[in-house]
């Protein structure tokens, strides 16, 4: 009997412990099918005014400006101006010493009239041998070789005439008078420095005249932003000597040739010139100051818009899942494979956002128009009051597909606290 009642008691005991084993197995089998759920936050799709814009930087210049460069070489005997100095048309700049171009000037002179006396000599021979070949006293070949010498003469002239002409200008070159009205706003010699001029090259920058009335910002814009930006287009300029306000600016000029840097290299980048007129004249700016520019390329009223998180792209070839049978060979499932990856490089990504709908998400194909910092307008694939998901970043670019389980943490506005008075 009682090993009877012991056998009775082991097969309970092992029961109780299959049964508690097979429990265990099915809850964790139960446990890892159960379906994960994305904490999300939303945004309701509202019409909202959106301004397209394109942010660069650069540097602040005048809108008018020269660059004085001497043509001829030589000692500055006179600067009567300083940097900042307020100049008219015509007035003094610089002046170089002229002693090698008054000697030039003198002796082309001199040579000029050594010429003219050899050409009134020619042409009195001329003339006297026109008169003794009409009497027939001298043969033609004898008159055609005073003629020639009276050609040689002419030459001669016009080559000394044209030396004094030079000599001239280049005396004249060593006053230098300002061609406009304006502010030296740049000078880079001083009174006794010798300076280089050359009549087919620049010679050394002496200083810049410009008209500070009227001022420019001048920014690079990237080859891909350059199409959006059109003459006319409004700006809006931060200076950074003044950081609490924005200068309101319109662009006048586009580059048509492109500016590129670290050419052959890949660090290589390609910029167009963009020129913005600065409207705002109760501030005095100054050449070379840095500055960014947020230029308003395009602004709708009334559009449908999400926020620019909310959009992420979905390949269209992406696999939802298999359908469980087996593959019938190998070979199949390597061609398989292949059109699968063609398919993939010729079909772009398609735009999409995801729209909550009972608990879960639906991915809904979307298209774009502008947007700016926060915002993107949507122009088909959404009405107004449809709540999309507007994070986390990872959330949707990578853990949400169309059908995933959603719980929505939307952070709500704290409402200012009130204190109550005795």
């Amino acid at each position: 009997m009682a090993n009877g009642k012991k056998s009775k008691k082991k097969i309970i005991i092992f029961s109780i412990m299959g049964a508690v084993l097979i429990g265990l197995a099915l809850f964790v089998l139960l446990g890892t099918k159960k379906e994960t759920v994305v904490t999300i936050q939303t945004e309701k799709v509202q019409h909202r005014t959106i301004t397209q814009s394109v942010t660069a930087t650069g540097k602040i210049y005048p809108e008018v400006q020269v660059i004085i460069t001497p043509e001829v070489s030589g000692e500055i005997i006179a600067l009567p101006v300083k940097e900042g100095n307020r100049v008219q048309r015509g007035d003094l700049l610089m002046k170089i010493k002229p002693d090698i171009y008054l000697a030039m000037r003198d002796q082309a002179s001199s040579g000029l009239a050594s010429a003219k006396a050899s050409l009134t000599k020619s042409q009195s021979d001329y003339k006297r041998s026109q008169e003794l070949f009409n009497k027939g006293l001298i043969s033609s070949a004898e008159l055609e070789q005073v003629n020639t010498a009276l050609e040689v003469a002419k030459a001669q002239y016009d080559q000394a005439d044209a030396e004094v002409k030079r000599a001239t200008e280049n005396l004249s070159k060593t006053t230098i008078y300002s061609p406009m009205e304006g502010t030296v706003s740049q000078l880079k010699v001083e009174l006794g420095e010798r300076v280089l001029g050359t009549s087919q090259f620049q010679g050394t920058t002496v200083m810049t005249v410009a008209d500070l009335s009227f001022m420019e910002a001048r920014v690079d814009v990237g080859e891909n932003d350059i199409v959006l930006i059109s003459v006319g287009d409004t700006a809006r300029v931060e200076v950074d000597a003044f950081q609490e306000r924005k200068l309101t600016g319109v662009v006048y000029e586009i580059g048509n040739s492109a500016k590129t840097s670290g050419l052959g290299t890949q660090q290589e980048v390609t910029n167009f010139e963009v020129r913005i007129r600065i409207l705002d004249k109760d501030v005095i700016l100054r050449p070379g100051m840095s500055m960014t520019a947020t230029i308003e390329t395009e602004t709708k009223q009334d559009v449908i818009c999400v926020p620019v998180q909310s959009v992420t792209t979905r390949s269209p070839n992406k696999d939802k899942g298999k359908d469980g049978g087996q593959p019938e060979s190998n070979e199949s499932d390597e061609m398989a494979a292949n059109d699968s990856k063609i398919k993939q490089k010729t079909e772009k990504p398609k735009e999409v956002v995801f729209v909550v709908d009972n608990g879960e998400v639906k991915m809904v194909e979307v298209k774009r128009g502008i947007a700016d910092d926060s915002y993107t307008e949507i122009v088909a694939g959404l009405k107004e009051g449809r709540e999309v998901v507007s994070g986390s970043y990872k959330a949707i670019n990578r853990e949400l597909e169309d059908g995933t389980k959603v719980k929505v943490e939307n952070e709500k506005k704290k409402k200012p606290e009130t204190t109550a008075s005795n």
